[in-house]
């Protein structure tokens, strides 16, 4: 992909954070750590999701066969592996065994049971790559980590995150006007929520005016904490 290929950069040009060139490995990985990873430690308001009502408890039920198909089905062949170096293509070969797809899940099962995630599906490799059209590369701003996980890993994390997603979806736990990463919505969707807010509003001889905002770096931001609370409002056991 063309985001991939080299970038000239200038000849000579320090990362600067907090008004210091970053000479050394040890000042440079905490520039880059402080601000890809800035709300490790930060305080979090709970008590906002007071208004939402919980949902029935159900049990984690355990993973099919069939769940992890098709899923694998939708990675894409010529993704960058991790540390593993198991490509996609590879373990799609190993997963029409059925002895192998057996034991994955068994792996996948005990890990929900005993709420552990092993070691090995934690360790990565992360890429920093810069972002195309800068004026200038002297800020950790300018760049973007690509984290490169476990690829088995990766894959039980689609089918967890897949079998959520079902979930929230079929006990209404999800808000109709959310569209965005979703299964079965498309932009298509999106102007049509639109436009009948739009003609609500002309009915009743009001204007409108649309304010659209992006939530920069979003997954680095999120409190797990917090994160953990929403599961549990819907409904899922942890």
């Amino acid at each position: 992909m063309n985001w991939v290929n080299k970038h000239k950069l200038p000849a000579m040009e320090a990362i600067k954070y907090d008004n210091q060139s970053c000479l050394l490995l040890n000042s440079l990985w905490n520039a880059l750590h402080s601000s890809f990873n800035t709300t490790l430690y930060h305080q979090v308001d709970i008590s906002i999701l007071d208004e939402i009502g919980n949902k029935q408890v159900t049990a984690w039920a355990p993973f099919s066969k069939k769940e992890f198909k098709i899923v694998l089905e939708g990675c894409n062949n010529s993704s960058t592996p991790g540390l593993d170096k198991l490509s996609w293509n590879y373990l799609k070969t190993i997963l029409t065994d059925d002895v192998c797809i057996t034991n994955i899940i068994k792996i996948a099962n005990t890990c929900i049971d005993l709420g552990y995630w092993p070691n090995h599906f934690k360790r990565s490799s992360t890429v920093i790559i810069p972002k195309p059209n800068k004026s200038l590369y002297d800020s950790p701003k300018s760049f973007r980590p690509i984290v490169l996980l476990n690829t088995l890993g990766k894959l039980i994390k689609k089918v967890i995150g897949e079998r959520i997603q079902f979930h929230v979806i079929t006990n209404d736990f999800i808000h109709p006007s959310q569209l965005g990463g979703l299964k079965f919505k498309s932009t298509i969707d999106a102007d049509v929520a639109l436009m009948h807010i739009i003609q609500s509003a002309w009915i009743k001889n009001l204007l409108t005016s649309i304010l659209a905002f992006n939530i920069l770096q979003f997954f680095p931001f999120l409190n797990h904490r917090f994160l953990m609370r929403i599961i549990h409002k819907a409904g899922l056991d942890t």
